[in-house]
C-alpha cells in the first residue's frame, strides 16, 4: 500500500486562498441577499471607525471646527429652528452628546457615523438601480470619495444632508416604481426631513421633481396617488417649522440674502468656476480609482476592457434614467443659478450633491464589473485607509514643524474656555451662563467650557434663539474680542454699549504640542456680573 506525503510548506500554500477565490468570495457575499446587508453594514462600521481614528490623529493639536461647535450649541436646546438653519442637525448633535462625552474625538465619530449611515442608505438606493455586485462597488467608490473621509471631518448641516438627501432619492425611486399611497407618504416625509436639515435640500427636491416630469414614464407616475400624497405629506410635516418661520419673520432667509447675495460679477464668475473645479477634483479620486479597479488584472500585463456591448441585466434602465437626470440637474443647476442670480456659491454646498455620481457611472450598461474588480477596489480602500492611519502622526508633526498653524482651529480656544470658566466661578460661584463673541470664537468656547454657556453673537440679526441680550444682561456674561480679528472694532463697539460696567482683562493663550508652540492669541475679555 503506497502513501503520499505532503510537505508542511505545500500544505500551508494550499490553505492560502488564491486571489481569484478571494474575489469570488467577496462577490458572492456582495451578491447574497442576506449576507450583502451584513457586508455593507460591516464595511460602513469599519470605515467609520478607521477614519475616526485617522481624524483624531490628524486633528491633534487643533480645536474642533466652529461648525461642529455650533451644532453642539444648538443641541443644548431642542428648538424648531436656530436662526440660520432648520433644526435637524442641532437635534442630532443634541442626542449624540447625550450618549457620548463632549470631546474632540466624539465630534469626529459623529461625522463618521453620519457618513457610515450614508453609505448604507446609498447602497439601498443603488439596489433600486443596479444588481447587488454593482451596488457594493458603488459603496466602496463612495468610501474613496474625499467627502467620505478627509473632508468629512466636520459635522454640520451639509454633512447631515448626505443622510437625508439619499433618503429623498431612495424614497422617490420607490414611489416611482410602486406608485402607491404609502410610497408617497414616505417620499413626503423624506422631503420634509431633508428640508429640516438645510433649505439647500430644495435643489435635490427640485431635481427629483424635474426627473418625474422628464422621464418617459412620467404619465404613469403622475396619474398615481404617490406624487400628490407626497406633496400633501411634505406640507403637513413642515407646518410646525413654517409657523416658527413666521414667528421669527423668516429670519433664515434674511441671513441667506444678506450673506450670499453679490453684485461683483468677476467674483461671482470666479466663485462659480471654483465650485465646479473643486467638485470635479474631488470626484476624480473615486472615478479614477474605480476605473483602475475595473481594468486591473492582477499579475497580467493586459488590462481588462472596462466596456462591453450588449444588454445588461444588472441595470434597471428606467431607474437609471431617473438617477442620471437627478445627478445632471444638481450638478449643473447650482453653479448656473449662482451666475444668473448673483449668488455667493460656497464649495461646501457641493458636499451633499454628488453622492449619485458613482451610481450614475456604474449604471451605464456598457460598464462591466467582474468579481476581481470588487476585490481590487476594496483592497485599494483598505490600503489607503491603513497607510493614512499609520502616517497620520507624522503628517501632524510635519505640519507643526513647518508652522502650518495659521487656521482658526489652532488658536487655543479650548484653553481660553477653561480659563474663563474658572474666572467666572472664582468671582460668582455659579455656572457661567452666556458667552458673547463672534461665531468663530463663541461657539468653540461653548463647546469646550464645562459650563457650556449659551452663545450670543454681537449685532447678529438672525439669533439662534439659545439666549437673548436681555437674558444675558440679567444673568451676566463674558464678552470676548479677539485682537487682530477683522471685526475687532465692531466687537469692541458692541461691548462698549452692552458691557459698559464690565471688568476688563486681557488673556493670551497658546497651545504646545510635541514640544512645539502654536500661535499665541490675545483676547480682550469683558466680564459682566449678574444683575442685582
Amino acid at each position: 500500500m503506497s502513501t503520499a506525503s505532503i510537505s508542511p510548506t505545500a500544505a500551508r500554500l494550499r490553505r492560502i486562498p488564491t486571489i481569484q477565490r478571494l474575489a469570488a468570495w467577496l462577490a458572492s457575499r456582495a451578491s447574497d441577499p442576506k449576507a450583502g446587508l451584513w457586508l455593507v453594514t460591516g464595511f460602513a462600521v469599519v470605515h467609520a471607525a478607521l477614519w475616526t481614528l485617522i481624524l483624531v490623529n490628524l486633528k491633534t493639536g487643533q480645536d474642533v471646527h466652529m461648525d461642529v461647535a455650533e451644532a453642539f450649541a444648538w443641541g443644548q436646546k431642542f428648538l424648531l429652528g436656530y436662526g440660520k438653519h432648520p433644526p435637524l442637525s442641532g437635534w442630532v448633535a443634541g442626542v449624540w452628546f447625550m450618549l457620548f462625552p463632549v470631546t474632540d474625538w466624539a465630534t469626529y465619530a459623529l461625522a463618521m457615523a453620519t457618513l457610515g449611515c450614508s453609505l448604507v442608505i446609498c447602497w439601498l438606493l443603488a439596489l433600486r438601480v443596479v444588481d447587488r455586485r454593482r451596488a457594493f462597488f458603488v459603496v466602496v467608490m463612495l468610501a474613496l470619495y474625499p467627502i467620505f473621509n478627509f473632508k468629512g471631518f466636520k459635522y454640520n448641516p451639509d454633512l447631515l444632508q448626505l443622510v437625508t438627501l439619499p433618503l429623498v432619492v431612495l424614497a422617490y425611486l420607490d414611489a416611482f416604481e410602486k406608485r402607491s399611497l404609502k410610497s408617497g407618504v414616505w417620499l413626503g416625509l423624506a422631503g420634509a426631513l431633508a428640508l429640516m436639515t438645510k433649505y439647500w435640500a430644495v435643489t435635490m427636491i427640485g431635481a427629483v421633481g424635474l426627473a418625474a416630469l422628464i422621464h418617459p414614464a412620467r404619465l404613469q407616475f403622475l396619474r398615481s396617488p404617490a406624487p400628490w400624497v407626497a406633496i400633501a405629506t411634505l406640507a403637513v410635516a413642515m407646518l410646525p417649522h413654517v409657523m416658527w418661520l413666521k414667528q421669527v419673520d423668516f429670519v433664515p432667509f434674511t441671513y441667506a440674502g444678506d450673506t450670499y447675495s453679490l453684485t461683483d460679477r468677476a467674483m461671482i464668475n470666479d466663485l462659480a468656476l471654483g465650485y465646479v473645479l473643486h467638485n470635479l477634483a474631488l470626484l476624480a479620486v473615486p472615478v479614477v480609482l474605480g476605473a483602475i479597479a475595473l481594468m486591473w488584472r492582477p499579475f497580467r500585463l493586459m488590462p481588462f476592457p472596462p466596456l462591453a456591448r450588449g444588454a445588461n441585466i444588472g441595470v434597471n434602465m428606467s431607474q437609471a434614467l431617473n438617477v442620471w437626470i437627478v445627478q445632471a440637474v444638481v450638478a449643473i443647476g447650482p453653479p448656473l443659478g449662482a451666475l444668473i442670480f448673483h449668488i455667493y456659491i460656497k464649495t461646501d454646498w457641493g458636499i451633499p450633491l454628488f453622492f449619485l455620481m458613482p451610481l450614475a457611472l456604474v449604471a451605464i450598461p456598457a460598464v462591466r464589473i467582474r468579481n476581481i474588480a470588487l476585490l481590487n477596489l476594496t483592497t485599494t480602500w483598505l490600503v489607503i485607509s491603513l497607510v493614512v492611519l499609520a502616517i497620520s502622526p507624522r503628517i501632524v508633526a510635519y505640519e507643526l514643524g513647518e508652522k502650518r498653524t495659521a487656521g482658526a482651529t489652532f488658536r487655543a480656544r479650548s484653553e481660553l474656555a477653561r480659563e474663563l470658566t474658572e474666572a467666572w466661578h472664582t468671582r460668582f460661584y455659579s455656572r457661567w451662563p452666556v458667552v458673547a463673541a463672534y461665531t468663530d470664537t463663541g461657539q468653540p468656547v461653548t463647546f469646550y467650557s464645562p459650563d457650556h454657556p449659551a452663545p450670543l453673537t454681537p449685532d447678529e440679526p438672525w439669533s439662534s434663539g439659545l439666549t437673548s441680550l436681555e437674558e444675558a444682561k440679567r444673568s451676566g456674561f463674558i464678552g470676548i474680542c479677539e485682537t487682530g480679528h477683522w471685526k475687532l472694532e465692531q466687537c469692541e463697539a458692541w461691548m462698549k454699549v452692552h458691557a459698559a460696567n464690565a471688568e476688563r482683562i486681557v488673556m493670551t493663550t497658546r497651545r504646545f504640542f510635541l514640544g512645539m508652540p502654536g500661535p499665541a492669541t490675545a483676547w480682550n475679555i469683558y466680564i459682566v456680573p449678574p444683575a442685582k
